[in-house]
């Protein structure tokens, strides 16, 4: 399995970049291959400043990032849901990344569109202080709606899982080591979860 691995989070210290080093260390331990990139450490403009038609030039760091999505048999992101959606720095990258005739191509005479990365899978992990109940429930999912449904399988990657840890800032110590060892348990079958799975 080729992975590429996205820590969608500013802070590589942070529970989400623990996330990120234990899934990477296990994933390299089972055999797949695979490509990290940090948010917090790529330099590039945040806002697409015309459009998608790409008129604003890739930075170095973008231009590895689309060579990893083609690369890759499965995308690994890992994010933290902040007021109810991913943090700005990743919706930049988002539309600075996945332009036009990269990621999609609208047709000329019809309202339909080519998905353009087709055959990849991805596997959204997203942490919250909020449970999961409360996001789907208050919020609908609002972040796995834009990034899962309006993005992601928008472009063609299909299946996309999810997997929701909840109640971050009530979590002990035991607790979040306890959720990284289960993450780990899940690298050789991570692929066939079930999606919206939760940890609370």
């Amino acid at each position: 399995m080729k992975i590429y691995l996205l820590l969608a989070h500013s802070a590589n210290d942070s529970f989400n970049g623990l996330l990120a080093d234990a899934y990477e260390q296990a994933a390299r331990a089972k055999g797949h291959e695979v490509r990290r990139q940090n948010l917090g450490e790529l330099h590039f403009d945040p806002v697409l400043r015309h459009d998608h038609n790409n008129r604003q030039p890739l930075e170095p760091d973008l231009r590895q990032a689309q060579a990893n999505i083609l690369w890759c048999n499965t995308w690994i992101i890992c994010y933290p849901v902040w007021w109810g959606s991913v943090p700005a720095l990743f919706k930049g990258f988002i539309d600075r990344c996945l332009t036009s005739n990269f990621a999609f191509r609208y047709h000329a005479h019809n309202p339909l569109w080519d998905q353009l990365l087709k055959g990849r899978s991805a596997y959204l992990i997203s942490t919250s202080d909020a449970p999961g109940w409360w996001l789907w429930w208050r919020y609908r999912n609002s972040d796995i709606n834009a990034l899962k449904r309006a993005t992601l399988e928008f472009c063609g990657f299909k299946p996309v899982y999810t997997l929701r840890i909840g109640r971050l800032r009530f979590l002990n110590e035991r607790r979040r080591q306890a959720i990284i060892a289960g993450l780990i348990k899940k690298i050789p079958i991570c692929f066939d979860v079930p999606a919206a799975c939760c940890y609370s």
